[in-house]
C-alpha cells in the first residue's frame, strides 16, 4: 500500500464518491486539504465569502443532483460559520459532508487561539460527527462519514486538526460499497391489507403528499384515481406532486390554499405519503389516517395514525394498489377540485399590475416570472414572503426544481443555494427569489457570483421591511417594531460590483425587465420595488388572528399610524 497524507486520503475518497467541488473559505488549518484539492484533477475549491453560504450552496447542489456535496471551514469561527447552513441541509435531508478543521491536536483542551469543539457543536445537525485524532482513523472515518450522509440523507462532519491533516499513513484504495446501492423497503402483506381495509371502507379520502413522493408520481396518480381522492401537497412536495396532476387541489399550511385545507378537513380518511408536515392545526385530527414513510420515526408524530407503513412510497403504493377498490363516488374529489379552481382564480386576480403605479404587487412579479422562466428552470426562494409567492405562483412541470429553507426556516438561503444549483447545472436557468432582508444578510456572496462568473438571476422583492415578521406582528395585534429596512438601490449596488443591475418600480416596465434579466449571459440583480403592505391570508383564519388584527388596527390609529391602515386597505381591498 502506498503512503498518503490524511488530506490526500480525504480528498481522494471524495473524488471516488463523485464529488466535484468543495465550498468554503481557506484558512491555515485547512491548508493540507486545499493544497491537495489544488493539485487534483476533477475536483475544485469554490471560494465563497462566508462559510454559511458554502453550506447552503452544498445543500442546494445535493438537492438537485441527489449526490454527495461538500463544504469546509477552518478552525474555530471558520467552521462555526457553517452551522446554520448545515442545520438547513440536515433538516432538508440532503447528503452533505462538512470538513471542520481543528486547532493543532496537542493544543486541544488548553483554550488555545480559536479553540472550539466541533464534534460537540455539530452533533445536533448531523448524522455522523467524529474527530480524526490519529492518521490511522482517516480511511474508515472518511468512508463511514460519506456512506452515512448518503444512506441517511443528511449531514456528516469530519473534524480534522490541522497538524493531523499533514501526517502520512499507509492507505488502501477508497472503497464505498453503498455508493450506488438503492435498496427498496416494502411493508409486509398484513400491514398492507390493514391499510387497504381502512381506505376501502372510508367514503372521503384525501391524500397529503410530500417530498417522499419524489420518485412516486405515477403511483400517486394511480392511487388518487382508485380512491377518488384529492391530492394536497406540502411545500417540500410541490415540485414532485404538482406536475401533470389532475387530482391536485393545492397546498395546505400557513402558506397554502383554502382548497387544500378544506379537502383535508372534509375527509373521513387521510393518506399521508412521504411527508413530515409540521402544522398539526392544518391536519384533520379526527380522520382515520394511514401514513407511509421511509422513516418510521415520522409516523404518528403529526396526526393520530391508525395504520403506519414503513417503506419507500413508490414501492409501497405499488404493493398497495392491487388491494384497493375503485371508488365510483367522486363527489369529494369533484367538490375539492371546484374549490381549487376558485381559490386559484382568486389568487390569480391578485397578481396584477397597474401601469404607472409607484410600486408593484409582489404576486404580479412572481406570476410574470413564472410565465417567462424556462421550462427546466431551477428556483430558490428566501424564507418569508418570497416563499409565499413561490408556493402560490410558480408552476412545476416535472422539469423545474424548487429549493428553499422549508424545514429550518433560515433567512439568506436563496442566493447561496442558487450558486450551488448553478454550479451543478451550468447550462440551466437558475433564479433566486430573494427578500431584501435575506439578500442583505449574505450580500457578500454577490461578489462570489461575480468572481465565479455564475449566471444566477436574483429577483429581490424590495419592500423595505422584514415583511413576513411584520405580518405576524399585525396578526398578533402588535405594532411592528424593528422590521424597517433602509435599503440601497440594489441595482446600482450590483452595477458597482460589476454585475448587471435592473431596478423596476412601474408594473408596466416589468415584462421587459424580466426578459432582459433572463436573456443576460451573466449574473443579474433585478430590484423589484413591491408594496410593503401586501397581506397573505392563510387558508384558515383563527378567531385569535381576527382579534389580533383588529387590535393592531386600533393601536395603529391611536398611535398616529393610521396611514398604515389606509395603505393596507388601498393595497389589499381597493383592487
Amino acid at each position: 500500500m502506498a503512503k498518503k497524507t490524511v488530506s490526500e486520503i480525504i480528498v481522494d475518497t471524495l473524488i471516488a464518491a463523485g464529488v466535484k467541488r468543495v465550498y468554503g473559505v481557506v484558512g491555515d488549518s485547512l491548508n493540507g486539504i486545499t493544497d491537495v484539492i489544488r493539485a487534483r484533477e476533477g475536483i475544485e475549491w469554490i471560494h465563497v465569502r462566508n462559510e454559511e453560504a458554502g453550506a447552503f450552496a452544498a445543500g442546494a447542489e445535493a438537492h438537485v443532483t441527489g449526490s454527495l456535496a461538500v463544504c469546509a471551514g477552518s478552525c474555530g469561527p471558520g467552521n462555526t460559520h457553517l452551522l446554520n447552513g448545515l442545520y438547513d441541509c440536515h433538516r432538508s435531508r440532503v447528503p452533505v459532508l462538512a470538513i471542520a478543521a481543528q486547532i493543532p491536536s496537542v493544543e486541544i483542551g488548553s483554550q488555545y487561539f480559536q479553540e472550539t469543539h466541533p464534534e460537540l457543536t455539530f452533533k445536533e445537525c448531523s448524522a455522523y460527527c467524529e474527530l480524526i485524532g490519529h492518521a490511522d482513523q482517516t480511511v474508515r472515518c472518511t468512508e463511514i462519514a460519506i456512506q452515512t450522509a448518503l444512506t441517511q440523507r443528511g449531514v456528516a462532519v469530519l473534524v480534522v486538526p490541522g497538524d493531523i491533516s499533514h501526517q502520512s499513513v499507509e492507505t488502501p484504495e477508497p472503497r464505498l460499497p453503498v455508493l450506488r446501492s438503492k435498496p427498496t423497503l416494502v411493508p409486509g402483506i398484513e400491514e398492507l391489507r390493514a391499510a387497504a381495509d381502512l381506505l376501502n371502507t372510508s367514503d372521503k379520502v384525501t391524500i397529503m403528499a410530500g417530498a417522499g413522493c419524489a420518485q412516486a408520481h405515477a403511483e400517486l396518480l394511480q392511487v388518487a384515481e382508485m380512491l377518488g381522492a384529492p391530492v394536497v401537497h406540502a411545500l417540500r412536495g410541490k415540485e414532485y406532486v404538482e406536475p401533470n396532476n389532475p387530482y391536485d387541489v393545492g397546498m395546505s399550511g400557513l402558506l397554502g390554499f383554502t382548497s387544500g385545507y378544506e379537502a383535508l378537513m372534509a375527509a373521513d380518511a387521510m393518506l399521508m405519503l412521504g411527508t413530515d408536515f409540521p402544522y398539526v392545526q392544518f391536519l384533520p385530527q379526527e380522520a382515520r389516517t394511514v401514513q407511509i414513510d421511509l422513516r418510521g420515526e415520522h409516523i404518528g408524530r403529526r396526526a393520530r395514525v391508525e395504520v403506519g407503513l414503513v417503506g419507500d412510497v413508490a414501492a409501497t403504493l405499488q404493493a398497495l394498489l392491487p388491494l384497493l377498490n375503485h371508488k365510483s363516488d367522486r363527489r369529494h374529489l369533484e367538490k375539492s377540485l371546484d374549490h381549487y379552481r376558485e381559490a386559484r382564480q382568486d389568487l390569480d386576480e391578485l397578481a396584477v399590475g397597474e401601469p404607472g403605479d409607484a410600486s408593484m404587487h409582489p404576486q404580479y412579479v412572481a406570476r410574470l416570472l413564472n410565465e417567462q422562466a424556462a421550462e427546466d428552470a431551477i428556483f430558490t426562494c428566501d424564507v418569508g414572503t418570497p416563499t409565499i409567492w413561490a408556493a402560490r405562483y410558480l408552476q412545476f412541470n416535472g422539469k423545474r426544481r424548487l429549493i428553499g429553507s422549508f424545514n429550518h426556516g433560515s433567512m439568506a438561503n436563496a442566493m447561496p443555494q442558487a450558486l450551488g444549483a448553478q454550479l451543478a447545472f451550468p447550462g440551466r436557468q437558475v433564479i433566486a427569489l430573494a427578500g431584501d432582508g435575506g439578500f442583505a444578510m449574505l450580500m457578500g456572496e454577490l461578489l462570489t457570483l461575480k468572481q465565479l462568473k455564475t449566471p444566477v438571476k436574483i429577483v429581490i422583492f424590495n419592500n423595505n421591511s422584514l415583511a413576513f415578521v411584520e405580518l405576524e406582528m399585525k396578526a398578533s395585534g402588535i405594532l411592528h417594531y424593528g422590521t424597517d429596512l433602509e435599503n440601497p438601490n440594489f441595482a446600482a449596488l450590483a452595477e458597482a460590483a460589476g454585475i448587471r443591475g435592473i431596478r423596476v418600480t412601474d408594473p408596466a416596465e416589468l415584462p421587459t425587465a424580466l426578459a432582459a434579466m433572463l436573456a443576460h449571459p451573466g449574473p443579474v440583480i433585478l430590484d423589484a420595488v413591491v408594496k410593503r403592505t401586501e397581506l397573505s391570508m392563510p387558508p384558515t383564519i383563527q378567531k385569535e388572528q381576527v382579534l389580533g388584527f383588529s387590535l393592531y388596527t386600533l393601536k395603529a390609529i391611536m398611535s398616529g399610524r393610521g396611514d398604515e391602515v389606509l395603505e393596507l386597505a388601498k393595497t389589499n381591498l381597493l383592487r
